[in-house]
Formats: C-alpha cells, structure tokens, sequence
C-alpha cells in the first residue's frame, strides 16, 4: 500500500507540474481603466484580453495577479509571476532588471486638474518659482519622470491612481499626472476636473519578462507579432479606446 501511495502522489506531483507549466500568470495592476480593472469582480480590460489572446496562441492558460504596481517587477524578477503587463512603458532603470517586448500599445502621459485650476497648460508646472503638488501613482513612469523634473518635494506618491485623484479634490495636490486613458475614466467619475490639452509625455507600452527567461519572450514576442499583424491587437484597442 505504501508504494501504491508513493506512486499516486509522484503522479500527482508530475500532473501538479505539468498544470503549472502550462499556465501563464500575468502580474498586473487593477487600477487602471481601460487596460486593467475590476468588472463584476473578474479583471477585464486591454491588457487582460490581449494576454488571454497570446495565452491561447500559446496554448496555455492565463492567470492574472492583482498587486502594486511597484511590486511587479520585483514579482517577474523573483519568478513569481510569468510576466508584467500593467500599461508599463521601457524605461532604463527597468531594463536593468527586466526584458521587455515588442510595443504592443501608446500611452500619453496626461494632465488632471481642478476645472477652476490656475494650471492652463504643462508649462506653467516648469515655470520659474513653481511650487504646484504633483500627484503620481507610486513607480510608475508618470512617477519616474515628475520626480526627475519637479523633484522630490513636489511629487505626492499614491498606491493607485484613484488615491491620486481623490488627493486633488481635497486639495492635497494641485494636479494628478498619469496615463490619458485612466485620466478620462477619473474624470468621467469625478465631477469638478478636467484633462488638460497639451500632455506631458508619450510613451509605448510593453511586456516585462525575467532577463534570463528569454524563451517566454521569444515566445510571447511571436504571438504578439501574429496578433498585431491579424488585426487581433487593435480590434482590443477599439473595443476600449474611443478613437474620438
């Protein structure tokens, strides 16, 4: 009996791992509408739907990770989660620690203020003797970059970009910056802000891998070229994205 037992649970193990090889864990953010939210307590958005369509090139399935957004990277570095896919763009502090494919979308760096603000344009955050609170979800490019130009003192660091928003109601900050398409949906929640028209950065997003796994990014690297080129990738965008 004791070697039928050591029998049935090394076949379990073997099923246990071969279960786990064949899925995919995306690590994400949920907090970011339109590419990663909540909708009736599953998480949906591009993102979601564009790893689920490479999951299934692959031929695996797809588990998606709900965590900070500072903690992905660490997560994919540590083997944690499969890979990244938050709306992050490449910068160079991240490339010393992650790989990151193709570009599979653009992301513009909006500005949110009060639609009373004095702040009319992002110049006037530049401007001599400026001393407007900027807030930014923590670690996110919108963070990286507002803290290299406006320094430390004026940056407020929130866990997600709704916290942000809510800062700037009660007026703990004078502005929030983060990305256009989220920017659209606060401001659709919040009655009194607006998005300004001049943006404060553009860039392209992309999915983290673990540098020495270079076969999952060659692999995902594939099936995002064959769902760019189907059209598959941008009919995602549509169904979120009003080109309006």
């Amino acid at each position: 009996m004791k070697k039928v037992f050591a029998i049935l649970l090394a076949v379990c193990m073997m099923l246990s791992a071969s279960a786990l090889a064949d899925t995919l864990t995306m690590g994400t953010n949920a907090s970011f509408p339109p590419y990663e939210y909540y909708e009736n307590g599953v998480i949906v958005g591009i993102d979601a739907e564009i790893a689920a369509a490479i999951a299934e090139k692959l031929g695996m399935d797809l588990e998606i990770a709900d965590m900070e957004f500072k903690a992905i990277i660490p997560a994919v570095t540590t083997g944690k989660i499969s890979f990244g896919m938050a709306g992050m763009t490449v910068t160079e502090e991240r490339l010393q620690s992650v790989n990151f494919s193709e570009t599979y979308a653009t992301g513009i760096q909006a500005i949110i203020v009060k639609e009373d603000s004095p702040i009319a344009s992002v110049d006037d955050l530049y401007a001599e003797g400026a001393t407007w609170k900027v807030g930014v979800q923590d670690s996110t490019t919108g963070d990286i970059y507002c803290t290299d130009d406006f320094g430390e003192e004026r940056v407020s660091k929130f866990p997600v970009g709704a916290d942000a928003v809510e800062a700037l109601k009660t007026g703990k900050v004078d502005c929030v910056i983060i990305d256009n398409e989220p920017a659209k949906a606060y401001v659709a929640m919040n009655e009194g802000l607006k998005i300004l028209e001049t943006e404060y950065v553009t860039e392209d997003y992309a999915i983290a891998v673990a540098l020495e796994n270079t076969e999952l990014l060659d692999k995902i690297n594939a099936a995002l070229k064959e769902l760019i080129e189907d059209g598959t990738v941008q009919k995602i965008l549509d169904k979120y994205i009003n080109a309006d």
